[in-house]
C-alpha cells in the first residue's frame, strides 16, 4: 500500500495541540511532508515557543503517523516562528521589538511586579527572545527581583544598551537613579522618562518585551497605552473584591485605547500552609474567573501565595529560575504560553508588507 498525503493529513488531524486546542492541519502548523518510500519527513511551525512542549508534541505526531499501515521511519522537525502582531491605531511598532505585553494592575501590592519578571523568564525558558522593561517609575523593583545593578552603558552618548540576567534583556529607572532617590516627577516627565527608556534602549531582536506598568489607571497609563505600540495587556489581581473593582478599571482603561486583554492573572489565590499542608483562599476565591467570565476574557490561571516566591524574588533570583521544574515555576510557564498562544491567534502586523508609494513630479 503506497502513502498518500491525504492519509498523513487524516492522521494529522487527529493530533491536537494541548495549547491551542487546534488539530495540527486546520491550524496549519504541519508543513513540507514529504514521503519517500516507508518514511515520512515534515515540519511543525508553531507560532509561540514552547520549548518544554516539543518532545510530547513530537511523540504524539510520531504514534499518529506510525499508526499508518506502511510508515516506517517518521522524521520531525518542530521549531518556533514568533511573528510581529497588530498594536493599537496609529502606532508604530518598534523596529527590533516584535510584541510587547503590558503587564498592568488597577493597584498596587497584588503582585504584578513579581508575575512580570517571572512570566519574562518563562517566556525565555520556552525559548523565546525576551527583554523586559521596569516602567514603574515611582517604585522600579525588578533591579533587584532580577539581581542586578550599574549604569546601563552607551556607546554613542545616545542610547543606551540593556543589562542581561538569566537570558533576558532588561532596562529600568532604578539603574539611572541612587537606590534611595525619591522620584518626585510630575505626569509628563514620567511619561516622557518611559518613552526614552523604551525607544532609545538599543533592544537586541526581541519576540516579546515585557513591560512592567505602573499600578493604576491614570494619566501616565493611559499616555503609556497611547504611545507605545501594545501587542496586548495582562492584568494582575487578586480574590479580593477591592483588588477586582480596580483590576475592573485596568481592564477598562486598555479596551477604551484599542488594546486588546490577553487574559487574567490571579495571583495570591490559595495559601498552603507548608507546616500542615491546609489550604485556604485567604483572599477569597473564585475572584478572577468570575471577572473573566463577566467581561468575556481569558483566564490565565491562578497562582498561590508562597513564601518562597517572595524570597526568591527578593534573593534576586525569582521563581523560575530558582526552581525551574517546580510546581510554581511550572504553573508561569503554561499561563506564559497561554499568553504567547493568545498572540499568535490574532492579527499580525502588515506595515512591513505594503510597499512605500513615493509621488513625484516628472
Amino acid at each position: 500500500m503506497s502513502l498518500s498525503l491525504e492519509t498523513i493529513h487524516s492522521a494529522l488531524q487527529s493530533v491536537i495541540d494541548p495549547n491551542t486546542g487546534k488539530d495540527l492541519i486546520s491550524s496549519k502548523v504541519a508543513r513540507d511532508i514529504h514521503i519517500d518510500g516507508s518514511t515520512i519527513t515534515l515540519k511543525l511551525e508553531l507560532g509561540y515557543p514552547a520549548k518544554s512542549q516539543i518532545q510530547g508534541l513530537r511523540e504524539k505526531v510520531g504514534a499518529a503517523l506510525k499508526a499508518i499501515p506502511g510508515v516506517a521511519t517518521v522524521n520531525i522537525d518542530i521549531s518556533s516562528k514568533i511573528a510581529a502582531h497588530a498594536v493599537q491605531r496609529g502606532v508604530k511598532l518598534l523596529p527590533t521589538v516584535k510584541n510587547i505585553i503590558a503587564v498592568a494592575s488597577g493597584k498596587g501590592g497584588v503582585g504584578k511586579s513579581t508575575t512580570a519578571v517571572n512570566l519574562a523568564l518563562a517566556l525565555a525558558a520556552e525559548g523565546a527572545s525576551v527583554g523586559l522593561l521596569d516602567a514603574d517609575i515611582y517604585g522600579p523593583s525588578q533591579p533587584t527581583m532580577l539581581g542586578v545593578s550599574g549604569r546601563p552603558q552607551s556607546h554613542d552618548g545616545k542610547t543606551m544598551e540593556p543589562l542581561e540576567q538569566y537570558g533576558i534583556q532588561m532596562i529600568s529607572i532604578g539603574l539611572l537613579i541612587d537606590t534611595d532617590a525619591p522620584m518626585v516627577w510630575r505626569g509628563p516627565m514620567v511619561t516622557q522618562a518611559l518613552q526614552q527608556l523604551l525607544e532609545q534602549t538599543n533592544w537586541r531582536e526581541l519576540d516579546y518585551l515585557v513591560v512592567d506598568m505602573p499600578p493604576g489607571t491614570g494619566d501616565i497609563q493611559l499616555t503609556l497605552s497611547q504611545k507605545v505600540p501594545v501587542t496586548g495587556a495582562v492584568i494582575v489581581t487578586t480574590p479580593q473584591d477591592i483588588a477586582l473593582l480596580d483590576a475592573r478599571r485596568g481592564l477598562k482603561m486598555f479596551e477604551k485605547v484599542g488594546i486588546p486583554i490577553l487574559g487574567i492573572v490571579e495571583n495570591m489565590s490559595i495559601h498552603v500552609c507548608s507546616q500542615c499542608g491546609h489550604a485556604e483562599h485567604i483572599f477569597g476565591q473564585g475572584g478572577g474567573e468570575k471577572m473573566c467570565a463577566e467581561y468575556g476574557v481569558t483566564y490565565l490561571g491562578g497562582l498561590p501565595l508562597d513564601i518562597r516566591i517572595r524570597e526568591q524574588a527578593d534573593a534576586g533570583k525569582p521563581t523560575v529560575v530558582a526552581e525551574p521544574d517546580g510546581a510554581i515555576a511550572l504553573l508561569y510557564k503554561e499561563i506564559a504560553r497561554k499568553i504567547t498562544v493568545r498572540i499568535a491567534q490574532s492579527a499580525k502586523d502588515m506595515s512591513l508588507k505594503f510597499p512605500t508609494i513615493v509621488v513625484q513630479n516628472t
